[in-house]
């Protein structure tokens, strides 16, 4: 079947919707065997089974956008993911010695459906960062506030924390980030996750007293006194992710109930209270690493996202896992990017019209890149 080509030369989406996906797969491998080596798919771990089955890289966010930039042969990048990933990989894989070494070519990053977002990510805009730092510049000096972003932000918050002197941090390094910019700064504003924000500091001795949560649809201080700010070590933004937001104490007490001897192994993304139940709380990286070192046997119930969960289900049928939830909660916003999108984002990428670039401005990217490499320097 040939697509419908629009006036600009762009394929057709429409007609990819009705194709099966055994068809969809087969034009996918087509242009990967095309494209060779040139082309290099990125699969975040929460991709549907169907797409991450055509990834040459699964992994998370930050560890997928390492690898792109450190490969000499690619020169498209389709990320499988949203949009602030794409975004980290267009900063990585086009940066200064990236491109030096490219004779200043630079590498494509395309996302497979634009609508492929993060509700987190969105929670907190560059705006109301901004607006926070100056109300926060009335009642505190800003200049002893380091700003720390989760690497699930956008690229423009990312930037911020480069300019002012602070840094991006995974879930699996939160901690570290934070220890790093406590040895420089008595105060830190934690951006977009709360939970996350909340979690690691509890675990490194700071009391809820002293992380007063600023909502940024409050005008008056985001809600909180000045005197909660003078004495905060530790500034939350109000920001969560709706896949975790889902999980709940009961929940974890319900399958405690029903399957004696099961342990509970949780995303740090989740609510202090389902954090505090848990065996075993950690980055998706260390879920999976957990899951895998596990003897047979082994039961578990399991606080992340949907697909990711069945994966490891499927994967280890020696041991018993479970769902943490009783509600079917996956990423919506991952689960847009299908194989009819990445079909149709190939074929054209393939056709010469490359559809969904993702470009980040160069003064965005020098900025994003400093708070990145920030973050390096934290284990």
């Amino acid at each position: 079947m040939s697509a419908a080509v629009l006036p600009d030369g762009i394929l057709d989406f429409a007609p990819y919707r009705s194709l099966a996906n055994e068809e969809l797969a087969a034009r996918v491998d087509e242009v990967r065997k095309q494209l060779g080596s040139r082309l290099l798919i990125l699969g975040h771990h929460y991709q549907q089974d169907a797409v991450i089955a055509h990834s040459d890289l699964r992994g998370d966010s930050y560890q997928l956008s390492q690898s792109a930039a450190a490969n000499d042969e690619c020169r498209w990048i389709v990320f499988c993911g949203v949009h602030f990933m794409a975004e980290t990989a267009d900063i990585l894989a086009n940066g200064p010695e990236q491109l030096a070494a490219r004779d200043g070519a630079r590498v494509d990053v395309i996302l497979p459906d634009m609508s492929a977002g993060c509700s987190m990510a969105d929670m907190a805009a560059i705006d109301q960062v901004e607006a926070a730092w100056e109300d926060l510049a009335e009642v505190v000096d800003v200049n002893e506030i380091t700003p720390v972003t989760y690497v699930n932000s956008a690229a423009s918050l990312k930037a911020f924390c480069g300019r002012n002197g602070g840094l991006v941090c995974t879930s699996s390094n939160a901690r570290s980030a934070l220890q790093w910019a406590f040895e420089r700064k008595p105060r830190v504003l934690f951006f977009p996750d709360q939970h996350l924000g909340r979690n690691t500091s509890l675990q490194m001795g700071i009391t809820n007293d002293e992380m007063p949560v600023w909502n940024p649809h409050d005008e008056e201080l985001g809600g909180n006194t000045v005197d909660a700010i003078q004495q905060s070590r530790v500034i939350l933004w109000e920001g969560h992710c709706s896949v975790h937001q889902m999980f709940r104490a009961e929940h974890v007490h319900q399958f405690r109930e029903q399957f004696p001897g099961i342990q509970i192994l949780v995303h740090p993304e989740c609510m202090q209270e389902v954090n505090d139940l848990a065996d075993i709380s950690g980055s998706t990286g260390k879920i999976i690493e957990t899951v895998r070192a596990a003897e047979a046997g082994t039961k578990w119930a399991i606080g992340t996202e949907l697909h990711l969960v069945n994966r490891l289900k499927s994967e280890h049928p020696d041991q018993e896992i479970h769902f943490l939830s009783p509600v079917v909660c996956m990423c919506a916003t991952m689960h847009r990017i299908d194989l009819a999108h990445l079909c149709w984002s190939l074929e054209n990428l393939l056709a010469g019209h490359p559809v969904n670039k993702i470009l980040v401005d160069d003064e965005t990217a020098r900025w994003a890149r400093v708070s990145l490499e920030r973050m390096l320097q934290v284990r």
